[in-house]
């Protein structure tokens, strides 16, 4: 693979230069890697793991990279050679691919020198926001076609780059898609590839006709045409008919037919009528053009005859929401007598304040149900008691409480790297996109729905609470009595 340690914001090595030079690049810390609450957020899937560990577990200075920093003239060759033997040495803690996650929450947790966990900061947001966003962006849309059809994930030609269409395809499966275009990410990871033919395909010959029994002579028993070339129900569907009709004739069984564009609507109902009629109630109808799960939402309520949904521009881009906003936080400073020494981020604005120590992430299940209630973030040290009712409040507007009784607790990260080696091991794809629904279906729909969604409920425990505002008073009463004040 390419060697991807230079993929990092210059300020991760000038800010690891500054901790070299006052020695402080030893100390060992904790970072967590979480998303903030925005509006189109209500839960993501996690996704990127893998890649993100690659990334970890193989970073190297070669000499290239080497004699490329020595020529900018900001490090000295001490540095350099500091660099040069730098490996990931540390742990991290994450929840698995396909978990589902919701904003505040530490999905990924790293505990290393703190050069080392300040360096990985950009990758490891660069892969795991996009995998994160894409995956999520598949899991709604999926969500959206309510069991009518598989979607297949069609959106190389619109992604942002090379590597965004592969790792979006990949991500795409997490969240759902059953298939993708992208020949590269079938052939990486193993994922079934699907697609037929374009308008140019059709244009190339005389007739839409004879384009149509070319295609067909090629794949007389896989044969999806594309019907709206020139006039989708006029010409397109019986063109396709005709062609269907000899195939059978052969001893064949055509596949169906692609629109994609009209009124998806009102064409799949009429060519649903017209392939029915004509002896092929079999043949499904495959429709694709700027779909996303709103429109898919509203092409069903309009009772929209469709069996296979091809994705392309709103998913590989998550058009409405083009990033997801992971940031990645200093929490805690370890120190060598065993203790911790919590860290916080403060803010004017409370999204932006961060949660500090050394933590761990739990979630609640209702026992007679199954269903998940809350998740709650912990300290490291702490133990959640689920033979007794547990009371759970709203971290800011503690008046918001709920008392959760009968419940099992469920430890959500996992170690996944221990003294910067792997000890964990990652399923196949397939593994995770059933492992991601099946986690999915433990919530209550009030959760996961489009249009207003219940805010699933993320608490603080009573320690990590008592710590957060305790330290926040701290430094108002500090900064009040030099004269500062702190909103």
């Amino acid at each position: 693979m390419r060697n991807l340690t230079l993929l990092t914001d210059l300020y991760q090595l000038t800010m690891g230069y500054g901790f070299y030079k006052n020695g402080k690049h030893e100390e060992i810390v904790t970072f967590d890697l979480f998303f903030r609450r925005r509006e189109l957020i209500t839960y993501s899937i996690a996704a990127g793991l893998e890649q993100a560990m690659d990334y970890l577990l193989h970073w190297h200075f070669d000499e290239e990279d080497i004699a490329y920093l020595r020529g900018l003239n900001l490090f000295d060759e001490g540095f350099l050679q500091y660099l040069k033997e730098m490996r990931f040495t540390g742990d991290v803690y994450a929840v698995r691919e396909g978990e589902p996650v919701f904003p505040g929450e530490p999905i990924l947790t790293i505990k290393a020198p703190l050069i080392q966990a300040q360096f990985a900061e950009t990758a490891l947001l660069n892969i795991i926001n996009h995998q994160t966003l894409i995956a999520t962006k598949s899991s709604k849309i999926t969500r959206a076609t309510n069991g009518t059809g598989a979607v297949m994930e069609f959106g190389l030609r619109r992604a942002q780059g090379p590597d965004a269409g592969i790792y979006g395809a990949r991500a795409a499966i997490i969240g759902g898609a059953s298939s993708t275009s992208n020949v590269l990410a079938g052939q990486m990871f193993n994922i079934p590839v699907a697609g037929t033919m374009a308008h140019s395909f059709v244009m190339d010959y005389p007739t839409e006709y004879e384009a149509f029994r070319a295609y067909a002579n090629a794949y007389p028993d896989s044969c999806m045409l594309l019907v709206d070339t020139y006039d989708t129900l006029r010409s397109g569907v019986p063109n396709a008919i005709k062609v269907f009709q000899e195939l059978k004739a052969e001893g064949h069984t055509p596949k169906g037919i692609r629109l994609d564009s009209g009124d998806l609507a009102y064409l799949s109902k009429q060519a649903r009528q017209m392939l029915d009629e004509a002896g092929f109630p079999e043949a499904k109808i495959c429709v694709s053009g700027d779909l996303d799960e709103r429109l898919i939402n509203s092409l069903l309520q309009q009772g929209a005859k469709i069996d296979s949904w091809g994705i392309g521009t709103k998913l590989i881009t998550s058009e409405d929401l083009p990033s997801l906003g992971g940031v990645y936080k200093l929490s805690s400073i370890l120190n060598e007598d065993g203790t911790s020494t919590p860290k916080i981020k403060l803010s004017d604005n409370h999204a932006k304040i961060t949660n500090p120590g050394f933590k761990d992430l739990y979630r609640l299940y209702d026992r007679e149900t199954g269903m998940a209630g809350a998740d709650l973030i912990t300290l490291k040290e702490e133990v959640i008691d689920d033979s007794k009712p547990l009371t759970i409040f709203h971290p800011v507007e503690t008046w918001k409480q709920h008392e959760v009784e009968n419940f099992r607790v469920e430890k959500l990260q996992h170690t996944i790297v221990k003294d910067g080696q792997l000890v964990y091991t990652f399923p196949t794809l397939q593994e995770v996109q059933e492992f991601s629904k099946n986690q999915l279906s433990k919530f209550w729909e009030e959760y996961l729905r489009l249009d207003l969604p219940q805010l699933y409920k993320v608490d603080l425990s009573n320690g990590l609470h008592a710590l957060k505002f305790g330290m926040i008073d701290n430094i108002r009463q500090t900064n009040a009595k030099k004269g500062k004040k702190y909103e």
